[in-house]
């Protein structure tokens, strides 16, 4: 009965063509799933790309823009209590996290007695919060990694059952003419195209955005050493005024 089905779906491709409609609509339940399948990945892995690439640009337009204000000379108090308080963006939370620490520890007399000093816990804020901003901004870039390599192997998988579900069908109707192979080798094959369309810009998206985001990570830190060494001497500078 299966195999009856399976010949009349392959006369109506030969007939009806073989576009991609066409051929999917006359698949096996199991090529279908296959595809279905990779199809919502494909509209997923595009979501992300879409999302970090508008991400990144946002990012980068708002660390350039603070970083204008925080180099400008004017109060660090002020430019803390407008943005570092209540960060809403990156390079804003490594400020705000190392000068809270940095408001903090001088309302404490001793401190550099206690915990290793100042600087130490001004280092560690600033390291946990960058390493907190990492994994929020590379939230689903791990997912391209994983489809990426995945995908092509599940189309793959599509492909082999269609084929032998196609060569089934084509022993039931004892002909081997071209026009009766070729549409289910194509309902077959189609699986492992949907594959290839899935995982190639998965996996070119993935290193584009991981090397974007490294170089973003990298700023960070740079600026973090930065103002931890500005911080540093404005220690320094009230520990000598004291004595």
């Amino acid at each position: 009965m299966d195999q009856a089905v399976s010949s009349a779906a392959l006369g109506a491709v030969s007939a009806a063509g073989l576009s991609p409609v066409q051929l999917f609509l006359h698949a096996s339940i199991v090529v279908k799933l296959v595809m279905v399948g990779l199809l919502a990945c494909s509209v997923f892995v595009w979501a992300v790309i879409v999302e970090k690439i508008l991400l990144v640009r946002r990012i980068n337009r708002e660390a350039s823009a603070f970083e204008d204000r925080f180099w400008a000379g004017g109060s660090l108090d002020d430019l803390y209590e407008s943005e570092g308080a209540r960060p809403v963006h990156p390079m804003a939370a490594v400020f705000g996290a190392a000068m809270g620490e940095w408001r903090r520890s001088s309302r404490i007399e001793n401190i550099d007695m206690v915990r290793g000093g100042t600087q130490n816990r001004i280092d560690r804020a600033i390291n946990i919060t960058i390493s907190r901003e990492n994994d929020r901004l590379s939230r689903y870039v791990t997912t391209l990694a994983t489809i990426g390599p995945v995908a092509p192997f599940v189309g793959l998988f599509g492909t082999v059952w269609g084929i032998m579900h196609a060569f089934g069908s084509i022993a039931a109707m004892h002909n081997t003419n071209l026009s009766v192979v070729a549409p289910g080798i194509s309902e077959a094959l189609f699986a492992t195209a949907i594959g290839l369309l899935t995982a190639i810009p998965a996996y070119v998206a993935y290193n584009m955005i991981s090397r974007a985001l490294d170089n973003f990570s990298d700023r960070m830190e740079g600026f973090g050493i930065e103002f931890a060494a500005i911080l540093s001497r404005q220690s320094e500078e009230r520990k000598v005024g004291r004595g």
